[in-house]
């Protein structure tokens, strides 16, 4: 087990973690224990009732949050012609083919996200092993192996936010910074439950929304009522 410094004890001594409360109270509680100097991301941990071992469970999707997540994701796009131009005209801040690939190949990862119009997967696929344990690797199922650029670039320049349940039934992603304070975080957060449950698998049964945590990137978590949750939603 981790050994946690002076600072973190001090943060979460003056807060009961094990109290499960509504969303903002939750929020309040992540800025109040804050105690590094930068801007940390605030995270949520969603378990739900699904098991990942069956494909039919299986949950991934994105979605764009409504302010952002505080980072721009550098975006890379493989495209050729005018795909290309619309490419960079949306603020894609890498666009090309086969030269990209080539510059890949000898090591250079310098983007975060990348987007490729249909007709490019096939090159693509010869740096598959290089993209895709650094979850790089354009996908489908995630709206990014597509020929409408403009707008895909636009939506991951806005905030948009990859997320797929892990083995152990968790889904996990970056809701904003602390800086944005309670009410923009809320409003993340509640945008992207209401995904998770829109994305709930008809073969899922019981309780859907098992548990949820928010926490800051170096702060402890805090439990979240998913029955309060789902009350804001509607």
């Amino acid at each position: 087990m981790p050994t946690r410094g002076k600072k973190y004890k001090n943060a979460i001594a003056a807060v009961d973690r094990q109290k499960m409360t509504d969303l903002n109270e939750a929020l309040e509680k992540v800025l109040k224990v804050k105690f590094v100097q930068f801007d940390e991301s605030v995270d949520i941990a969603v378990r739900l009732g699904v098991d990942p071992r069956h494909a039919d469970q299986m949950v991934r999707s994105s979605v764009v949050l409504p302010n952002g997540t505080g980072k721009t994701a550098r975006v890379l796009v493989f495209a050729k012609g005018d795909k290309e131009k619309e490419a960079l005209n949306a603020g894609a801040d890498y666009a090309g083919a086969e030269d990209l690939i080539e510059k890949i190949k000898g090591g250079w990862l310098e983007f975060d996200k990348t987007i490729a119009t249909p007709d490019m997967m096939g090159e693509v696929g010869k740096i598959g092993r290089i993209l895709g344990p650094r979850n790089l690797m354009p996908n489908a199922k995630l709206g990014t192996v597509t020929f409408d650029v403009e707008r895909v670039v636009n939506e991951i320049k806005k905030g948009k936010v990859d997320f797929r349940v892990d083995k152990a039934g968790v889904v996990h992603g970056p809701m904003g910074k602390c800086s944005f304070g309670v009410e923009k975080l809320a409003e993340n957060i509640a945008t992207f439950i209401d995904k998770l449950i829109q994305l709930k698998p008809s073969t899922s049964k019981g309780i859907y929304l098992r548990a949820i945590s928010v926490s800051s990137t170096m702060g402890p978590g805090f439990k979240v009522d998913p029955l309060q949750v789902r009350s804001l939603l509607k």
